[in-house]
């Protein structure tokens, strides 16, 4: 893997040529970034993959929907439709992307879009909102967000930091300085003063980047449907664990904790789950001879699991769906909220 990573690694430099030169051309004003008269708040990272961009995401929902006509927008990653799209009761995870699903099932009351072009989907939300928030957007230069929080996995931080193909960032790592506030996701709950201070040395924030850790809250299992289940995962129990996401580490070591017979259906990020896929897991799971059995999947896939031909054969399964939030440590979240409230209340409500 290594090796293979070398051999990219001309095409990274390429890469790396072709995003700088892009950001360049925003900076100088050369390509348009547009601003708007509405608090926009992104959210983002800098690598490909899972930083914790949706749990971020929903905790802003929480923090901000009751104050404002609210709207989350996001490009809708792996959905099979083009333009701009809200979300509603039949909106399902190939319509509108696996995230804006999840979404608008745990904020049915919140508008939920999707659109390619943030541009073109905030001049739509802006006409009934007053407050937009963006998902995985960082990237996304042709709007100038008013705040822009950059995430960063606590574990991805001291790997070696190259560009895509070689590495996993999209672009270089000095673009950290091009966001407004730091959050460093998936920390050990206990957190010393000397991985702190190593967080603080690899980020290197400026004097006016507020840099934050926080951790995975994980939280009570539901069905299938959101409804919570008061069981709890038990130590003699076999858990088939169905992942479709980029980094299913955290989770994998969470559920190891309660049980050590872990069985994981370990697909690619945003996975179309198909029959076959399911078929097999149920197959594997009516083979295995525990008395005590379980299937576990994450929220996001819960919404892949939720096209309609998958339904009767997932009807079978016991399957649990583990919700993940976000934890501020070091006592961190009345200034983190502080900080989000502060940006929103500068804009008048013009709604």
């Amino acid at each position: 893997m290594q090796y293979l990573r070398w051999l990219l690694f001309p095409f990274s430099l390429l890469y790396g040529l072709v995003i700088i030169i892009r950001n360049w051309f925003y900076d100088a004003g050369l390509f348009k970034s547009r601003e708007f008269d509405l608090p926009v708040i992104c959210v983002g990272n800098l690598e490909v993959g899972g930083a914790g961009k949706s749990p971020m995401t929903e905790y802003l929902v929480r923090l901000l929907k009751n104050d404002r006509e609210l709207a989350t927008l996001s490009r809708g990653y792996g959905r099979k439709t083009k333009g701009f799209l809200t979300a509603n009761a039949t909106a399902t995870a190939t319509e509108i992307g696996d995230e804006p699903s999840q979404f608008y099932h745990k904020f049915p009351d919140v508008t939920v879009a999707v659109c390619e072009d943030r541009v073109a989907g905030i001049n739509q939300l802006k006409i009934n909102h007053n407050l937009i928030l963006l998902d995985d957007a960082f990237q996304h230069r042709a709007v100038k967000p008013g705040l822009s929080i950059l995430l960063f996995d606590y574990q991805h931080l001291q790997k070696p930091k190259m560009l895509l193909p070689a590495g996993n960032l999209r672009e270089p790592f000095s673009s950290r300085w091009r966001a407004d506030v730091m959050v460093i996701t998936k920390c050990p709950t206990e957190l010393s003063e000397e991985q702190m201070m190593r967080c603080y040395q690899q980020i290197s924030p400026l004097n006016l980047q507020p840099l934050f850790f926080s951790a995975i809250a994980y939280q009570p299992l539901q069905d299938l449907q959101g409804n919570r289940i008061n069981k709890l995962i038990d130590a003699d129990a076999t858990v088939f664990l169905l992942t479709g996401i980029a980094n299913p580490k955290p989770l994998m070591q969470h559920i190891s904790k309660y049980s050590a017979g872990i069985i994981h259906h370990n697909y690619p990020d945003h996975h179309q789950f198909s029959l076959k896929n399911i078929a097999k897991l149920a197959d594997e799971f009516a083979a295995c001879k525990s008395t005590k059995k379980i299937i576990i999947t994450t929220e996001k896939d819960a919404q892949r699991l939720g096209v309609h031909e998958l339904l009767p054969a997932l009807a079978q399964l016991p399957v649990w769906v583990q919700p993940i939030g976000v934890q501020f440590l070091n006592n961190g979240q009345p200034a983190f909220d502080q900080l989000i409230k502060n940006y929103v209340r500068e804009h008048p409500q013009h709604n």
